[in-house]
């Protein structure tokens, strides 16, 4: 008969876990908590707090049309950065695997990953700038000059676009270069022997199996669109008027600005609410696309 753990082995246990529930509770499911609690609230900064139900939510979505541009500037931002951002990995992964020093490659890409930042941003910023190197190089060698591309609302999201997918295609290329290296060569040997060549492999054996990975990053990269930040802070502020505002921005407006932590909660839950449908209907898509080896 199998003994069960003593009262020590449990103690030992509780305390090998506690380190990782205490800052669960502590950094994860208390700011939870709090946040659906200050949501429903007026909540300002310094000041008395009222019980308002849903009046935040309806507030923002009715009354705010701030946070409707946000919102509209959010998904336009991902519309554009996430193909964007995938194809060229893709690309640039499978460019790479064909090269010599594709080590060196792959580490000359991902290093604007793990720069920070507000770094990057601050140096497209100089680029952009008028005479900066953009209008220089532009005037230069088409003798034009460069649009004010961060001051201008038709060439600003474009401008935060190009940045961002500068600083964050490395990370997708390197998952993408690990799917590459992990196809089974039996399988591309076998589909080169029966004739496929070039886009006909890539489309019909290629792409079919590296189709988790591709999940992934699509998943992981809108998750971060959707959540868009820094860039548009440093580059634009969000301007020029409101072009370039979005979601997180308009919660931290809401939140250190305006001073009104219940109004910031209420768009971080529509926020959180939006990246979780859509990353439910990903998941239901995927079983019709996505195969996975067994």
């Amino acid at each position: 008969m199998r003994r069960g753990p003593s009262a020590r082995e449990r103690w030992y246990a509780y305390g090998f876990l506690s380190p990782g529930v205490l800052g669960l509770t502590l950094f994860t499911l208390f700011p939870v908590g709090m946040a659906v609690v200050m949501s429903l609230h007026e909540w300002p900064i310094f000041g008395d707090r009222s019980f308002l139900g849903v009046d935040n939510f309806r507030h923002l979505l009715a009354e705010d049309p701030t946070f409707l541009v946000s919102v509209r500037n959010t998904f336009v931002f991902t519309a554009l950065f996430l193909p964007l951002n995938v194809i060229l990995s893709l690309a640039l992964a499978f460019w790479i695997s064909h090269c010599r020093g594709r080590q060196v490659f792959r580490v000359l890409f991902f290093i604007p990953t793990i720069t920070p930042m507000v770094v990057n941003a601050m140096i497209w910023k100089m680029l952009y700038q008028p005479d900066g190197v953009l209008d220089h190089y532009l005037g230069s060698w088409f003798g034009i000059d460069a649009p004010n591309f961060l001051a201008d609302p038709d060439t600003a999201m474009f401008a935060v676009v190009a940045m961002s997918v500068w600083q964050g295609i490395g990370y997708n290329l390197i998952v993408f270069s690990a799917a590459i290296d992990a196809l089974p060569a039996s399988v591309l040997e076998a589909a080169e022997i029966d004739g496929a060549r070039g886009l006909v492999k890539f489309f019909r054996v290629q792409l079919p199996l590296m189709s988790p990975a591709v999940f992934f990053v699509t998943t992981m990269t809108m998750i971060t669109s959707m959540q868009v930040f820094t860039q548009t802070y440093i580059l634009t502020k969000g301007g020029p008027g409101d072009s370039t505002v979005t979601m997180v921005q308009n919660v931290y407006e809401n939140g250190f600005v305006s001073r009104d932590l219940g109004v910031a909660a209420a768009g971080a839950w529509l926020l959180f609410a939006v990246i979780l449908l859509i990353t439910a209907v990903q998941f239901v898509g995927q079983k019709r696309w996505v195969h996975y080896e067994h």
